[in-house]
C-alpha cells in the first residue's frame, strides 16, 4: 500500500513482481474483446466483469488485515459472482474466474506462479490466452480443489465459460482484430 502509484506491481507470496509498464496494442485488444463479451454475456446475472488495473487481495481468510497480505495481483480479466469480495479497494477473495493475456515478459507468472496461486486459493476457472499465437489454455478446479487441464482452444473454438452455464465465446470473434498494421 506504501509503493509509488506510478509502479505496477504484483505481490506474490510475499515477493514483489514488477508489471510491465505498457503491454502491447494487440494485447489490449484481446483484453478489450473479451471483456467486452463478458459484460454484454453478464448484463442481466450477479456476476461481475473488471479488468486490469484492479486490485486482486488472495486472501487465506476474509479477516485477513490489509498489512498482512502477502497475495495482491492485478489479472488481465476477472470475473466475480459474489458481491461480498468486492470494496472500493478492488476484489479481496478469490474471483470466479480470472483470465491472463499472457506476453514473453509475463509468461513465467503466468504459466507457473499465477497458476499454482490462483489453485491454491481455490479460483474456479482460469484462462491464460495467447494473443499471438491465437489459443486459450482453460485450467478448471476439481472437487479436490487441483486444476484440471488445460484444455487448448484455437482461434476456430467456441469456449465454455463453466462458471456460468449458457455463457461462451466464440473465439474468432475475440482473435480476428486486424493487430498487424
Amino acid at each position: 500500500m506504501n509503493w509509488p502509484d506510478d509502479e505496477r506491481l504484483e505481490l506474490i507470496n510475499g515477493v514483489p513482481y514488477l508489471l510491465a509498464p505498457s503491454p502491447s496494442r494487440q494485447h489490449q485488444e484481446v483484453v478489450m474483446a473479451l471483456s467486452a463479451t463478458l459484460y454484454q454475456a453478464l448484463r442481466n446475472h450477479p456476476c461481475r466483469v473488471y479488468v486490469a488495473p484492479l486490485d486482486v487481495r488472495l486472501v487465506n481468510n476474509q479477516d485477513e488485515q490489509e498489512a498482512h497480505m502477502i497475495n495482491v495481483v492485478q489479472p488481465d480479466i476477472v470475473v466475480v459472482c459474489d458481491p461480498a469480495k468486492l470494496d472500493d479497494r478492488g476484489v479481496k477473495g478469490a474471483p470466479d474466474l480470472i483470465i491472463e493475456v499472457t506476453s514473453p515478459s509475463t509468461a513465467t507468472n503466468d504459466y507457473i506462479r499465477k497458476r499454482k496461486l490462483y489453485e491454491q486459493h481455490g479460483v474456479k476457472e482460469y484462462w491464460i490466452v495467447h494473443p499471438i499465437d491465437h489459443i486459450v489454455m482453460v485450467y478448471l478446479l476439481n472437487d479436490q480443489g487441483q486444476y484440471e487441464g488445460p484444455v487448448f482452444y484455437s482461434k476456430e473454438d467456441e469456449v465454455p465459460v463453466r462458471i456460468i452455464p449458457g455463457v461462451s465465446i466464440k473465439l474468432e470473434e475475440i482473435f480476428s482484430q486486424k493487430t498487424d498494421q
